[in-house]
C-alpha cells in the first residue's frame, strides 16, 4: 500500500508536468526559389550589358540606382561590390559572376540581418536578334524576422518576369536609356 501510495503522489506531482504543452519549436528560416524566363530581341553581345548593375540604369525603374564601392569608377565586373536602397534598407551587393564567355552573371546581396539573396542570370542565343535569358532568385532568411522579406519579395520575383520584359522592350524600342526624374 506504501508503495502504492507513494506512486500516486509521484503521478500527482509529475501530472501537471506533463500535461503542459512542449516548449515551441524555434521558428524556422524560410527559403524559396523562383525564376522566370525572357526574350530579348537584340543579338547576345547588346543583350548582355543590360544585366550588369550599371547597365540595369538604362531600363530598370528609378529604384535601381546602385552605389558602387568597388570598382572606381562603376563598372560591371565580376568582384563589384556596391549597395542599393530596398526602401529604408541598405542592401549590400557583390558580382559573384560576371563571365561573358560562359553567358553567366551571378550577384548576391545581403540585407543585415533579415536576408541573403543569390540572382543566377544565364543568356542562350535564340536567333541572330534575339536572346534567351534565364532568371532564377533564391531567398534565405537569415534570422525569423527575416521571413516577411523572404515571402514579400519571392511574390514580387513572380511578377518580375512581366515587369522586365516589359521594360526592355520599351528601352531597346526607344533605343536610349530612361530619363532621370
Amino acid at each position: 500500500m506504501k508503495g502504492a501510495l507513494a506512486l500516486l503522489a509521484a503521478a500527482s506531482i509529475a501530472g501537471p508536468a506533463l500535461s503542459q504543452p512542449a516548449p515551441a519549436a524555434p521558428e524556422a528560416c524560410l527559403h524559396t526559389r523562383t525564376g522566370f524566363d525572357l526574350t530579348i530581341h537584340a543579338p547576345l553581345a547588346a543583350t548582355e550589358g543590360l544585366f550588369g548593375p550599371n547597365g540595369e540604369r538604362a531600363w530598370a525603374g528609378e529604384d535601381w540606382d546602385p552605389q558602387f564601392i568597388y570598382p572606381q569608377p562603376a563598372a560591371d565586373v565580376e568582384g563589384a561590390v556596391f549597395t542599393v536602397q530596398h526602401g529604408p534598407l541598405t542592401a549590400v551587393w557583390v558580382t559573384t559572376a560576371h563571365d561573358m564567355e560562359a553567358r553567366h552573371f551571378q550577384y548576391v546581396y545581403f540585407l543585415p540581418g533579415l536576408m541573403v539573396t543569390t540572382i543566377d542570370v544565364r543568356f542562350s542565343v535564340v536567333g541572330a536578334d534575339a536572346t534567351g535569358v534565364n532568371v532564377v532568385y533564391t531567398r534565405a532568411a537569415i534570422a525569423p524576422k527575416g521571413n516577411a522579406h523572404v515571402t514579400a519579395m519571392t511574390e514580387g520575383d513572380k511578377q518580375a518576369g512581366k515587369e522586365w520584359q516589359t521594360a526592355l522592350d520599351t528601352y531597346l524600342a526607344q533605343g536610349k536609356p530612361r530619363s532621370k526624374p
